[in-house]
């Protein structure tokens, strides 16, 4: 694998509409997305970094008209990656299903399977389809994300000042959000409230996980999670739960079920790797291919008309009809 680096120029850049009110750590790991953080955060702090002829530091919120100074910046450049990298003229582009649009946000319906953004493996995710099919929007950002193998609702943002007042509603509590979800064993009670804190760690093998605080995992920073689920339908081996988060940790339904015993159906991170083995296995009445998790609706107050909407989305066709077949089995 051959690479090459390229070193950019001093350059001033006007802050506009899509700047406004935005971080600057954060306006400059946009524009730098292949090299690592601690290098941006170490340009700002040496003074590298200036906005209006001034130094900063990184917690900085630029304003309209403010003139950053971005410094050269070293970037490796490797030929796998120039290899990989689509052009809107090249990738098909997957026909999401429109939710809810007008100026200020956007809400599609998220096929499971689908990376909302781009990473390792992942040339383009959701967010980069979209800017992609739609070169004329000046800003697009996602407000919140999900997991690659979850269905369902997912807000974007088309204005800066529409994100930054959604990110305060999450951090405040006031976005209501509900998953479906189906688990392996018979839940018993109609409503349960989880509140068990999370850490993030790394296995032996690098893979990021999560698990329910324990001593086991201390040196991570442990994170309040609060889980709301109520039973919807049971059948002899499974139950369909509805899951409301009041907190947004990573993983955070899929790891509360697992603790309790109810591994949800397809999780290949936290799931019981037989059923699901055996479910991908099965024939077309009982075939489950992937992880049962689907963000239902999303409820939040419009950023510019401050109206409450409520945005829906049914359960994709492989979820309900795995539901259909085991309603049948009952009957037979």
């Amino acid at each position: 694998m051959q690479s090459t680096t390229i070193v950019t120029k001093i350059t001033q850049e006007c802050v506009k509409e899509d700047g406004n009110d935005q971080r600057i750590d954060n306006f400059l790991l946009k524009r730098f997305r292949n090299i690592p953080k601690s290098h941006i955060y170490q340009l700002v702090r040496s003074g590298q970094v200036r906005v209006n002829g001034k130094r900063i530091n990184a917690s900085y919120r630029l304003q309209l008209g403010d003139m950053v100074r971005i410094p050269p910046v070293r970037i490796e450049s490797r030929e796998s990656i120039k290899q990989t990298a689509i052009s809107s003229t090249s990738i098909n582009f997957f026909p999401f299903t429109t939710l809810y649009e007008d100026d200020a946000v956007l809400a599609i319906d998220k096929p499971g399977g689908m990376a909302v953004h781009g990473g390792s493996n992942i040339s383009y995710g959701v967010i980069e389809q979209l800017r992609a099919q739609n070169p004329a929007w000046k800003f697009l950002e996602l407000v919140h994300r999900l997991d690659r193998g979850t269905s369902g609702v997912l807000l974007l943002a088309k204005k800066r000042n529409a994100l930054v007042e959604l990110h305060r509603q999450i951090r405040e509590g006031l976005v209501e959000k509900h998953y479906l979800v189906m688990v392996k064993g018979e839940w018993r009670n109609a409503k349960q409230h989880v509140k068990l804190a999370l850490d993030k760690y790394v296995t032996a093998s690098g893979e990021r996980r999560v698990a329910v605080a324990t001593s086991a995992h201390s040196g991570s920073k442990s994170m309040s999670a609060h889980s709301i689920f109520k039973l919807e339908k049971s059948w002899d081996n499974f139950s369909l739960l509805d899951a409301e988060i009041k907190t947004g940790r990573t993983h955070q339904i899929r790891v509360h079920l697992a603790h309790l015993g109810f591994p949800i159906l397809g999780d290949d991170k936290y799931g019981n790797f037989e059923i699901n083995k055996q479910l991908a296995k099965a024939d077309g009445t009982n075939k489950l291919a992937r992880m049962f998790l689907h963000a239902h609706t999303l409820q939040i107050t419009h950023p510019a008309s401050g109206e409450r909407i409520k945005l829906r989305s049914s359960l994709s066709t492989d979820l309900q009809k795995f539901i259909d077949n085991l309603d049948k089995s009952l009957i037979a």
